[in-house]
């Protein structure tokens, strides 16, 4: 291995505009290729990009020798797929969120890249960034009181056209796993807790759900609420409320520049609180990267994955017999 990790991304998908510069910027990556299967749009995406190889198949870049690690941003039902068959050319990987559609696959995915000693970690990025960390301190120090009360949401306006991937039931489409993954994993991060039953209700077209609602409860009676969907404009925050003050993030899962919040103690007036000019994914990508080298495992850890991915069978299930439901 080279002094930077070396990397290869799986497919050409419209994240890569925000992840390839993010590549560039960092001082642990270096990436070496990417493969599609349409040679015409890898070539372009090399080029575009600067990226030395292009790959015509997602075969051929995992047995390429100079690549240590991988990213797998392929659509849901491939990521366990592809993650398998990176670990099998003992490549690291970095996979897009969610990690699998399911907690029962996410289960085994993870066995399976342990069993084959390679790294796995779901690519949330905000979790990484320093802001997170600062939120973190400061209800870990008890500044807010013990947290009470969570909400959040992730919205944004798509087009509901059916031949598009996040409405396809066929390749787990639907806003639960495209971004209310999001606010699931925020309300169990900011609790440091599991919840035990959920209720949802949600709106669907084409079989999967472009809008939901959601209570979470937890074993000691609190609960927390959240939104998602793609019918809503773009919003996406997390309020943690405690039992002396409120932290509210208006952009919690991609933060501006500037990345503040707002710190409300003993109701006086709100103090905004800045963390600027952090990139979250050279922070994801560099704390992987550290992980690698350290030959641990990272942080979040792939349990993290698992576990979001509980609560989001049990809120599936619950939207869809219109009940309550624990999670298992």
């Amino acid at each position: 291995m080279s002094n930077k990790l070396r990397w290869g991304i799986l497919g050409v998908a419209k994240i890569n505009q925000r992840l390839v510069p993010a590549f560039q910027q960092s001082k642990t990556a270096e990436l070496i290729g990417i493969a599609s299967r349409d040679a015409e749009k890898v070539t372009k995406a090399a080029a575009d990009f600067k990226i030395p190889k292009a790959f015509t198949s997602y075969d051929a870049l995992l047995a390429d020798p100079d690549i240590d690690a991988v990213y797998n941003p392929l659509p849901n039902t491939l990521h366990d797929e592809w993650t398998r068959k990176a670990a099998d050319a003992g490549k690291h990987i970095l996979c897009e969120k969610p990690l699998t559609p399911t907690a029962a696959e996410a289960i085994s995915l993870v066995n399976y890249c342990r069993s084959k000693g390679v790294r796995l970690m779901d690519g949330f990025m905000w979790p990484h960034h320093p802001r997170t960390a600062k939120i973190r301190k400061m209800i870990d120090d008890g500044m807010i009181g013990p947290v009470l009360r969570v909400t959040g949401a992730f919205t944004f306006k798509l087009d509901l056209d059916r031949q598009n991937i996040r409405l396809q039931p066929a390749m787990a489409g639907g806003s639960l796993l495209d971004v209310g993954c999001y606010p699931v994993y925020g309300i169990r991060w900011a609790f440091g807790a599991e919840p035990v039953k959920v209720f949802a209700s949600a709106q669907y077209v084409n079989d999967v759900d472009v809008e939901m609602n959601a209570i979470l409860w937890f074993a000691d009676g609190r609960m927390a609420t959240f939104d998602c969907g793609f019918t809503a404009p773009l919003r996406g925050w997390l309020e943690i409320a405690g039992t002396k003050g409120v932290i509210a993030v208006s952009d919690m899962w991609q933060p501006a520049h500037e990345a503040t919040f707002e710190l409300t103690l003993n109701e006086t007036s709100a103090q905004i609180i800045a963390t600027p000019g952090a990139n979250q994914i050279v922070c994801m990508l560099d704390d992987f990267a550290s992980a690698v080298r350290e030959n641990r495992e990272p942080m979040p850890s792939p349990e993290e994955a698992i576990r979001n991915a509980k609560v989001i069978d049990a809120l599936l299930l619950s939207a869809k017999e219109q009940r309550i439901v624990n999670v298992e």
